[in-house]
């Protein structure tokens, strides 16, 4: 005698009857037989049979077993992995955060501005310092080798004009 199965709502019935078909579409595409993929499986042929149809009698380690032939075992992880209405439920029961309510500030006073200066005549820029020039060993040494020292590098930049800080 066969043991009985829990009844299934007819969505979820539906649903294992689809997983079902896409098991023996995985199968077809693979050009396996019923009678290959049950025996390495470990199975009754008649067993793939119901499984295929989405019978709920059969157990998930056969579903599992079939999935596993046909190598998209992995795609177990993927059942259940978005539980949105757990997740609500655990959120729901998380205590909630109260934030204590401070005093609340003055506004800002607002401050006599000073009177901008009027411009005058620009000052005149400094001279830009002149790079230290090599001495006559790091030039041979850098006609030589084809490299120069840190300080003749930095002969060759060129110092930007630093900008001006806005009068506040």
């Amino acid at each position: 005698m066969a043991k009985k199965t829990a009844t299934l709502l007819p969505t979820t019935d539906d649903l294992l009857r689809q997983f079902g078909e896409r098991l023996r579409l995985a199968r077809q595409r693979r050009r396996l037989s019923a009678k290959q993929v049950s025996e390495r499986a470990g199975m009754a042929p008649m067993t793939l049979r119901s499984l295929e149809r989405g019978g709920s009698g059969v157990t998930m380690g056969a579903y599992l077993s079939v999935m596993q032939v046909l190598g998209i075992e992995k795609d177990l992880e993927l059942l259940a992995k978005a539980d949105p209405v757990g997740r609500e439920l655990q959120d729901a029961r998380l205590p909630s955060r109260t934030k204590a309510t401070a005093p609340a500030l003055p506004p800002p006073v607002k401050r006599p501005t000073a009177a901008k200066p009027r411009p005058g005549p620009k000052p005149k820029p400094k001279p830009k310092p002149k790079p230290p020039e090599p001495s006559k060993g790091e030039r041979d040494w850098i006609a030589k080798s084809g490299f120069a020292s840190s300080e003749a590098l930095a002969g060759l930049i060129v110092p930007m004009a630093s900008p001006k800080k806005k009068a506040r």
